[in-house]
């Protein structure tokens, strides 16, 4: 098992609110955080909704952040972004060279999603994606709250350590909580709702 540190460097994404069946693109906010303490930077990227653009986006925004260097793990709000822009962690970890980890509040339902994907254009690629993210695991976090993650370029237990030291002020680590904060207030002028 890795040593891993209090003040890993760590970049959360989320996307912000958007209409519903809407076209076009959606802002994406990256925030660094050092462990779940020290906001570090923040990046901003936009992804076309229900698109196929949002890994490799996110591959380039990162690749190219000043901020790479020290980055030792992306955390994502789930595997689609804009809708259902699907992030294949594995191409992300491959050519960042950085872990993954995906964070859900709650057991995503994967016949609901599986079923709304088949309206959209390249079913197969985008299923193929969320298949091969692997399993969900469940995680206490405080007495009868959990969350839900999947990941890759770690152990189990690594993440879980990486969940706990970035947890510091609510049930979703503050990474993603903090992009979720800014994403929202971009588009509605000021912050609302839970990560």
């Amino acid at each position: 098992m890795r040593n891993i540190k209090k003040e890993i460097r760590i970049v959360g994404f989320d996307d912000s609110p958007f209409i519903p069946r809407s076209k076009g693109k959606v802002p994406v906010i990256g925030v660094v955080f050092r462990g779940g303490n020290f906001l570090d930077g923040i990046l901003k990227t936009d992804i076309s909704i229900d698109g196929m653009d949002a890994t490799d986006t996110l591959i380039k925004i990162i690749n190219e952040s000043r901020h790479k260097k020290q980055l030792r793990v992306i955390m994502l709000k789930g595997i689609t972004i804009g809708g259902f822009n699907i992030i294949n962690i594995h191409q992300l970890y491959e050519k960042t060279g950085l872990p993954v980890v995906v964070v859900n509040r709650k057991m995503p339902n994967l016949e609901d999603i599986k079923s709304a994907l088949k309206n959209l254009d390249d079913f197969e690629n985008r299923w193929e994606c969320i298949e091969d993210a692997g399993k969900i695991y469940k995680m206490k976090i405080e007495k009868n709250k959990n969350i839900y993650f999947q990941f890759k370029g770690l152990k189990k237990e690594e993440v879980e350590r990486i969940i706990k030291l970035s947890c510091t002020r609510s049930l979703i680590p503050e990474p993603l909580r903090v992009a979720h904060l800014i994403a929202s207030a971009l588009i509605k002028g000021e912050s609302e709702g839970r990560a």
